[in-house]
């Protein structure tokens, strides 16, 4: 289930490429399976591992252009081990309503960006985000979970501070907002509420069929609710 629009972000093969906060690696695959050279950063060994055994089947199934690389890399964002200017695209992908100390990891992400270069940064958007604190504490009060909310305006302006230009935004995942609403209500681990298996089944249809009648909700549901919002950004030159 990707997020970011890879061609709104001018992804093109060969360029070198950071998914920052990669997790289970969604995001990271598509950069290479569209033969960008990709590094996957994490701090969770052991998702790194996983997404590194991935890269192996690609490459050894041929679903990656040839001369493509990828590699995993288990970093800190606060103080990412990359010469300045090393990646031509940047993702960051629900990783920033994660870190206390956030103006910090965006300059980083600045700094390692090549002029001219740019950057999808993708968090949970206000208002479907607020609707699942008010039902939940258990949501977003566990260890390395959310630590706020972002308003659109505040995130562009923090990210402005740090010397990007800011190209545009979209919403992603309107039908995945109800299904945290009912999971946030009944009890975020309650996987076995009849709503939440119901919804679930239909989400993972959609996931795998693209079926016309989800697709078309989904683009209704994307501007109203849409759980994610997508941050579109440059790197000026000179």
């Amino acid at each position: 289930m990707l997020t970011v629009d890879f061609d709104r972000l001018g992804l093109r093969a060969g360029e070198r490429v950071l998914d920052m906060g990669c997790g289970a690696g969604r995001h990271a695959f598509e950069m290479y399976r569209r033969g960008a050279d990709v590094i996957a950063l994490d701090q969770n060994a052991d998702e790194l591992s996983t997404v590194s055994e991935w890269f192996a089947a690609m490459r050894e199934e041929g679903s990656v252009p040839a001369g493509a690389e990828a590699d995993v890399k288990q970093g800190d964002a606060l103080n990412l081990h990359f010469p300045d200017g090393e990646f031509d695209r940047i993702v960051a992908a629900d990783v920033l309503e994660h870190i206390p100390e956030d103006e910090a990891a965006i300059a980083e992400l600045a700094r390692v960006l090549r002029p001219g270069g740019t950057m999808a940064v993708t968090v949970p958007r206000w208002l479907p985000e607020k609707i699942c604190w008010a039902l939940s504490d258990e949501y977003h009060e566990v260890e390395g979970g959310h630590v706020r909310i972002y308003r659109g305006d505040e995130l562009v302006a923090k990210l402005e501070r740090a010397g990007l230009r800011f190209l545009g935004r979209h919403h992603a995942h309107g039908l995945h907002s109800p299904y945290w609403w009912v999971k946030c209500a009944v009890g975020v681990n309650n996987d076995e509420n009849p709503l939440v298996k119901a919804i679930h089944s239909v989400l993972v249809w959609d996931i795998v069929k693209k079926p016309l009648a989800t697709r078309l909700a989904e683009k209704a549901l994307n501007p109203l609710v849409g759980k994610s919002m997508v941050l579109y950004l440059e790197k000026p030159e000179g």
